[in-house]
């Protein structure tokens, strides 16, 4: 038996061309001689719908584009993920479809209502735990239809897996939007097996690929047979169609991404999807010199092409000489349209405008920030002007302390590097240098002491080696105080960082969507209040 694992890129809210696409890979499948074709969760209406799930409009529309698809599907069935309405009831379901009928349907059992998942607000769980009758020429086949979460049952009360395989299931389908973050792969594949082991059946997994807002899903669909073997594994971060063939017994291998090649293609894939899907083409970034925004550079160059990307250096009189060559050098190097537009005789006039409103203060950080907030006034000028997006190039650890300038450096459409710490920003450029077998990127960006050069000799208050990893331990892995020290943080730094991203929840509310790679990244994953009075200190 073959069976067709379809992880095609579907757009939220874009009925139109999701079916259009789930129609042409059906097609695909049954011209490669596919005995069942299996596509993603939701794939007809795009993952995650969030509160359009409450518009009426939106539900009956994919009920449509359902009966729709069921009219033109033949004897070769057609496993999908859509929304199935019942009164007030909303479920997350997967519909099998076979000679113009909808033959059988599953509703997602684990609804996941925690970091960005809320299916919970939607959904109602589902209590059917059979498996769907299909006919395979003269066989008749039971397909354990299962959706994403209902395979993560380890902490739960119901064994999803175990319940269908239990009441039948010749083989399990689940049919997935999972998003990417680093090690997620590894994470599913060990999952996937120990089921295997377990419920002697094969297991195959069709998962989403594409970005949505700030997900990105990396596809990585894969197949097991009953004995435990994987015998298909789809490429990481593209649309594919995989034909499993359940009658081989061969073992295949998965190409496991370098840590910073998987991190680089999840974003230049993310990045790419949200201008496509947002209907953009091109952007524009201030290239200051620094190593933030030499990243954000080299993304959006293989994400957009160098056609699509412009760079403005906006010098300013502290700005240093190797900061202004590294900046054109690597414009050039990446052969992206490189301007220059110097704001040291803007700020000198804002300066000068506030000397009688500030009389007698000494300068600080209003004047630095000033500089940084007429950058972010060009950018968008040319956002306004051109139709370009801005791509901020702030990181994760900056972004954790504060270390940013609202209506400055955050400006923009889209934060391409925000799940990145500051370590991790220098590993992947020392990697696409690497990897592209030349200096793309200058050593000096790479080598020299990080600076904001908004005032005389700054460089940034940080020992990045030691605050990034802390933040991450904060942030990600909710350390107590008393943890950290045990780590052997500092007491007071322990402190003091604490602070720091404690009392910059309300810079980041306001920042633009970010990319999310990690398992804990600010926005829709973390829910922090504003107004917040507790701090373990």
């Amino acid at each position: 038996m073959k069976i067709a694992l379809c992880q095609i890129n579907a757009t939220v809210g874009d009925f139109e061309n999701n079916c259009k696409k789930i129609l042409s890979f059906y097609n695909n499948s049954v011209n490669a001689n596919a005995d069942i074709a299996v596509f993603p969760e939701l794939a007809i209406t795009g993952y995650p719908p969030q509160d359009l799930l409450l518009e009426q409009s939106f539900v009956e529309r994919n009920v449509q584009e359902l009966e729709a698809l069921t009219s033109v599907v033949d004897d070769v069935p057609l496993v999908v993920g859509y929304v199935q309405p019942n009164g007030n009831n909303l479920y997350n379901s997967a519909a099998l479809l076979q000679n113009g009928e909808i033959s059988g349907r599953y509703d997602k059992v684990l609804l996941p209502t925690y970091d960005v998942f809320d299916e919970d607000r939607y959904f109602t769980a589902g209590e059917n735990r059979s498996p769907l009758k299909a006919k395979i020429g003269k066989k008749t086949i039971f397909l354990g239809v299962e959706i994403c979460e209902d395979m993560w049952d380890e902490d739960y009360t119901y064994k999803v897996t175990d319940e269908l395989v239990n009441a039948g299931a010749d083989m399990i389908l689940n049919v997935s939007a999972s998003p990417f973050s680093e090690g997620k792969f590894c994470e599913r594949d060990r999952l996937i097996k120990r089921h295997v082991d377990r419920c002697r059946v094969p297991f195959l997994y069709c998962n989403l690929v594409g970005g949505q807002d700030e997900l990105i899903f990396d596809g990585n669909s894969i197949a097991y047979s009953a004995n435990g073997k994987r015998i298909a594994a789809a490429t990481s971060f593209k649309e594919e169609m995989v034909i499993v063939d359940l009658d081989s017994d061969e073992e295949i291998g998965h190409d496991n991404l370098p840590r910073e090649e998987e991190l680089f293609s999840a974003l230049t894939l993310g990045i790419s999807d949200y201008f496509r899907k947002t209907g953009h083409s091109r952007c524009v970034i201030g290239l200051s010199g620094g190593i933030d925004s030499a990243l954000t550079a080299c993304l959006a160059k293989e994400a957009l092409g160098e056609e699509n990307v412009l760079c403005v250096s906006m010098p300013s009189r502290f700005s240093t000489q190797h900061s202004k060559d590294d900046a054109k050098e690597l414009a050039e190097n990446l052969g992206v349209e490189y301007r220059v537009l110097a704001i040291g005789e803007l700020a000198s006039v804002y300066e000068t405008t506030f000397d009688s409103q500030f009389d007698g203060m000494a300068r600080d950080i209003t004047e630095e920030n000033i500089q940084a907030r007429i950058r972010g006034n060009f950018l968008m000028a040319f956002a306004n002007k051109m139709g370009y997006l801005v791509i901020s190039t702030g990181n994760k650890t900056e972004l954790a302390l504060g270390y940013c300038t609202l209506y400055g450096d955050m400006s923009g459409g889209l934060a391409a590097i925000s799940d990145l710490n500051k370590m991790d920003v220098y590993a992947m450029c020392k990697w696409y240098n690497q990897d592209r077998g030349k200096e793309i990127i200058p050593t000096s960006t790479l080598t020299k002491k990080p600076s904001a050069e908004l005032a005389e000799d700054q460089v940034d208050p940080f020992d990045y080696e030691v605050v990034s990893p802390l933040v991450e331990e904060i942030v990600e892995n909710h350390r107590t105080k008393a943890e950290l020290v045990k780590l052997g943080y500092d007491a007071k730094l322990v402190r003091d960082v604490n602070r720091l991203v404690h009392r910059s929840e309300f810079k980041r509310r306001q920042a633009a969507p970010g990319l999310r790679v990690t398992s804990k990244a600010f926005g829709m994953g973390r829910r922090y209040p504003i107004v917040n009075r507790f701090m373990e200190i």
